[in-house]
């Protein structure tokens, strides 16, 4: 059961990459962010574990602002409240044990140094790695996409003089007075693939996931996807223990069905790049909503396809709208060639998603979910053996999805009440 080993730097990347497709205006901001902070902690002399921790921090530091709407009022400088999104992120990984050190340093990475009433939040000191996150946000927000990034060097070190003991502590300000007269520093910045040998050696072995660990993480990840729109909030939910239990009644391993969960927390990752229009519309999709809906399934494909030990939950996971007849999409697989673990999943979903209200449908009778599955089955969309396990097991798969549902109900209620 524990012999899957994830790499926890590739899956957090994936998630990055995740929320800098939501807004094409800062592409890569996340990694830049990243990238950044990292020189800085390596010129600032901090140790190796340290390093590590502000470079994961700063990579997913931005994962409590769970709308669009919000992560472009963090860029444009207009959010009402700049610490909501990071006591939600803190909040999303403190309860996750390889990150809650790196909950912390998301926590406070927007507070200011201000003349040294940021070294602590009442009676709590803030990491040092908090500040130089800060600092590196700050820097990365203010380069302006299609201008050479040496131009504006003079603008950014003015306004770090400017903001030296307000926004940021001052001896990281000549730090990067100092190393910014390197063309190399700001250079890193925007280079897509800066220090390659150093990620590989440092960064992939920063902490292997068991299946275990996976299970829970890939669970927060459906959280920060699902937790964008009320309508949305407990759809993954029951989508993966669905597919968990459906998984079982087909005859998976135990290994296999936990993989299936997974699989099932992460089908929608694509989603984190639709717009909060699009997910939240009380009525029925026009054609271009729909789709702009529709891509997030390839989304989903692209962003877990690097992470080779993820090979086959990427396909369960992102071939849920793959049909047998090949009139699915993104790639009109047909046949055999979609994995019996996607046609599961396939069929989880579309019971999930008849089971709940929608904005424009409320949920439907058993008459009519089973008139549904018939039909699809007929035309030759769903695996008619899977199916059928699910109507013999309706009831119970019925009721589980329920609970599940409603557990992630109360789990979005409690969030957003606590942040």
């Amino acid at each position: 059961m524990q012999s899957l080993k994830i790499s926890l730097y590739e899956i957090l990347l994936s998630l990055a990459n995740a929320q800098d497709l939501a807004l094409p205006e800062i592409t890569l901001h996340h990694q830049q962010v990243a990238n950044l902070a990292l020189r800085i902690a390596q010129e600032a002399g901090l140790s190796l574990a340290d390093q590590k921790e502000i470079y994961i921090a700063a990579l997913v530091h931005d994962i409590g602002a769970l709308s669009m709407r919000e992560r472009f009022e963090l860029i444009e400088g207009t959010a009402f409240n700049m610490y909501t999104h990071a006591v939600r992120g803190a909040k999303l990984l403190e309860t996750f044990e390889p990150l809650k050190r790196v909950a912390e340093l998301i926590r406070y990475h927007h507070t200011p140094w201000n003349k040294g009433r940021g070294a602590e939040d009442n009676g709590r000191k803030i990491e040092m790695g908090s500040h130089i996150i800060h600092l590196a946000d700050r820097i990365c927000i203010k380069l302006k996409p299609g201008k050479n990034i040496l131009s504006q060097v003079p603008d950014l070190l003015a306004y770090l003089q400017e903001q030296s003991n307000k926004q940021f502590i001052p001896e990281l300000v000549e730090l990067v007075l100092n190393v910014g007269r390197k063309e190399d520093f700001w250079l890193d910045i925007t280079n897509r693939l800066p220090g390659q040998e150093y990620y590989q050696s440092n960064m992939r072995d920063y902490y292997f996931m068991s299946i275990e660990d996976l299970v829970q993480l890939s669970k927060i990840f459906s959280h920060i996807i699902d937790f964008r729109s009320k309508f949305t909030a407990k759809h993954s939910a029951g989508v993966a223990k669905t597919a968990e239990r459906l998984a079982e009644l087909v005859g998976f391993s135990p290994m296999e069905c936990r993989m299936m969960l997974v699989a099932g927390y992460l089908h929608d990752l694509g989603k984190l790049a639709i717009s909060d229009e699009v997910l939240e519309k009380p009525a029925r999709l026009t054609i271009d909503e729909y789709n702009e809906i529709r891509a997030h399934t390839y989304y989903t494909y692209r962003l877990l396809e690097p992470i080779a030990e993820m090979k086959t939950i990427n396909e369960w996971a992102a071939f849920h709208h793959e049909k047998l007849n090949g009139k699915g999409y993104p790639f009109h697989l047909a046949g055999n060639d979609i994995p019996l673990g996607a046609r599961v999943m396939a069929v989880a979903d579309v019971f999930t998603a008849v089971t709940e209200s929608r904005p424009y449908r409320k949920s439907m009778p058993k008459e009519e979910i089973i008139s549904v599955f018939e039909n699809m089955v007929k035309s030759n969309g769903l695996d008619g053996r899977i199916v059928a396990i699910l109507l013999e097991n309706f009831d119970e798969l019925h009721t589980l999805c329920l609970v599940e549902q409603e557990k992630a109900g109360q789990e979005y209620e409690e969030f957003l009440a606590n942040t």
